[in-house]
């Protein structure tokens, strides 16, 4: 069995895997993660759909990828994560241009940004984290369970989390910070362990209908997620790293290939529920060890509250 590590790439994990036949829709498809993960699919076979919010940032990738890939099959959809409505809206396009979903990369996503709120009111990070994906996906559920019927395969979904959910727990009194002083890298913190916790209730609500989920923790990269992020952030992630341990830069390539590895993987066929990081399954975070996922961020009791909270938040029933 081929193992994987934090330095293996995207190349090294879709080596002899064909997604021939396979339909895959990636968020945030208009830069950094998106892109290389949207890439990496195509060029395995896949019809992959790009989303991303903006149209104009959109098109050049999508013209890059078709130089690069004369052969793929590519599609594209725009959505507002942030925005409830264009939720609905793209993805009511979306099955009714695709029966069945196979693949479904929830990549998009943004970090430690200064107080803002989506257009129903949400706390940014985890109304566009987590609620925007939790809708998105719930609204294609039916497509996912069809393609795993269809196919004889389970389908996939990718929660992309991150180390980062250790900075912050889930706070159900005040998601959304209407009570409590905002702190950018708790509430970044919160919004990832929501991430972690949707694939744990997800995988226990649709593993019976052939689909598992999976949450990733892709490494910390240099993209445009870090666009809000100042020297003293950078500084603050720095002293987060055990004794005597650094913090390590991935390239794009690097950073992508746990969320390839999670899609794609047969040495993950059966199993869901899980949170991986450096295309391997994470070990229970401990003290004074980088790396892992923290109890909270997997508790099957915290996931079915969050997953109740998310439900009447959205006004959508998965």
């Amino acid at each position: 069995m081929t193992t994987f590590d934090a330095n293996s790439t995207t190349g090294n994990v879709i080596e002899g895997i064909s997604l021939a036949g396979k339909v895959a829709v990636v968020t945030g498809a208009s830069a950094g993660l998106g892109i290389e993960t949207a890439r990496v699919l195509a060029g395995a076979g896949a019809r992959v759909l790009l989303v991303a919010r903006d149209g104009k940032k959109l098109e050049p990738v999508l013209q890059s990828l078709r130089q690069q890939l004369p052969d793929a099959q590519l599609d594209s959809a725009l959505m507002d994560l942030a925005d409830l409505d264009s939720i609905r809206t793209a993805a009511a396009d979306i099955v009714g241009r695709f029966e069945c979903i196979h693949l479904l990369v929830n990549n998009a996503g943004v970090m430690a940004c200064p107080l803002a709120r989506t257009a129903q009111g949400f706390e940014l990070q985890f109304g566009t984290n987590h609620l925007g994906h939790f809708l998105f996906t719930s609204l294609l559920a039916p497509a996912l369970v069809a393609g795993a019927a269809r196919s004889g395969q389970d389908s996939r979904v990718i929660a992309l989390s991150s180390a980062g959910h250790r900075f912050g727990e889930m706070n159900f009194d005040d998601p959304n910070y209407e009570q409590r002083d905002y702190d950018k890298w708790v509430a970044y913190g919160q919004s990832k362990t929501a991430n972690a916790l949707f694939a744990v209730g997800l995988d226990a609500r649709l593993k019976g209908r052939g689909v598992r989920a999976f949450a990733v923790h892709p490494g910390v990269i240099m993209t445009e997620l870090s666009r809000h992020m100042v020297p003293e952030d950078f500084e603050l992630l720095k002293s987060a790293a055990p004794p005597g341990e650094e913090m390590t830069f991935k390239s794009v390539e690097q950073g992508a290939a746990t969320s390839v590895w999670a899609a794609t993987s047969p040495q993950l066929a059966g199993r869901g529920g899980l949170y991986l990081e450096d295309c391997h399954i994470a070990e229970p975070a401990a003290v004074g060890k980088s790396g892992g996922i923290a109890d909270y961020a997997r508790d099957p009791v915290l996931a079915d509250r969050l997953w109740a909270l998310s439900e009447a938040l959205v006004g959508q029933a998965f």
